[in-house]
């Protein structure tokens, strides 16, 4: 099966550099990056940061100037570079890379179009860019994940006499995370999600494919991804919800089967094949 082809476009305005690796290695999961270009005024001092990464990682920098103070000509220059990739028939989705709404738009056209549409930004971005997206990652989400898999989780309480724990605006880091939070899908809703398409699922039992329950959620929540709750596998996330049944069906035993449990059914251990269990054997002791 070949690889669909994608245009990654970059914001350096709102990316910063640390983020280009989880860039490139989402971007892998969906296919090949055959365009990587970065947009930026490269003539300002914030911009050195993305010089070593740009090489390494064969990303083309494009030169934008602001014509004028407050306009962001950045934005107007990939919009541009976008539509003529989208006219020349090269690739099969994009990947839009930037925490501003200004790509709401864009994104929507894209998708008129056919293209599948990777939205990357921070926990910060608009949620009417994340909806115009077929999907969305958080990249603050994914650099914390990889560094709790590694072991590598940053200590976010290094000051406890509370030194750290203002940004000089008046707000603390905690009710500014909480903000930036506001527009990532609530747990609720996902809850209240799973629950809906499993009592419409059709058969005596109700149940439904694991994998099929993931399709569905990131088709409905662009921005749903099980790492953005604290978990790296979707069983994971889902053996967590106790009004959930898991078992376990296929030949082997490799597919996963969810269903509803009902409220007088007691909790079950995980991955209960669908065939009845038998009783334990005990081998009675010789008395001495």
């Amino acid at each position: 099966m070949e690889d669909k082809r994608f245009a990654v476009l970059i914001d350096a305005d709102n990316v910063s550099a640390k983020y280009i690796k989880y860039i490139l290695d989402e971007t892998a999961n969906y296919g090949t990056a055959t365009y990587k270009r970065i947009y930026g005024d490269w003539t300002k001092p914030g911009a050195a940061a993305w010089k070593d990464v740009l090489l390494e990682n064969s990303v083309t920098p494009v030169q934008q100037y602001n014509y004028t103070v407050g306009k962001n000509a950045t934005d107007s220059a990939m919009i541009i570079d976008a539509m003529d990739i989208l006219y020349s028939g090269n690739v099969d989705g994009y990947c839009i890379v930037s925490s501003d709404s200004d790509f709401t738009k864009l994104s929507a056209r894209l998708r008129e179009s056919g293209m599948m549409v990777i939205g990357m930004g921070e926990r910060k971005t608009p949620k009417p860019f994340i909806s115009a997206c077929n999907l969305f990652k958080y990249l603050d989400v994914l650099a914390e994940s990889e560094k709790k898999a590694i072991g590598l989780e940053e200590d976010r309480d290094q000051d406890r006499d509370g030194r750290n724990n203002s940004t000089g605006n008046g707000k603390s880091k905690a009710a500014i995370t909480e903000d930036q939070e506001k527009s990532m899908t609530d747990l609720s809703v996902i809850k209240l999600a799973i629950k809906k398409m499993l009592a419409e699922a059709s058969g005596e039992d109700q149940r439904m494919n694991m994998g099929e329950i993931g399709n569905r959620l990131a088709k409905r929540y662009p921005d749903f991804d099980v790492r953005n709750y604290g978990d790296t596998k979707l069983s994971k996330f889902l053996k967590k919800f106790d009004f959930l049944r898991i078992e376990s069906g296929g030949e082997g035993g490799t597919s996963l089967w969810v269903s509803l449990r009902s409220e007088e059914e007691p909790p079950e251990e995980e991955n209960i094949p669908l065939e009845k269990k038998k009783r334990p054997y005990y081998r009675k002791r010789n008395k001495t």
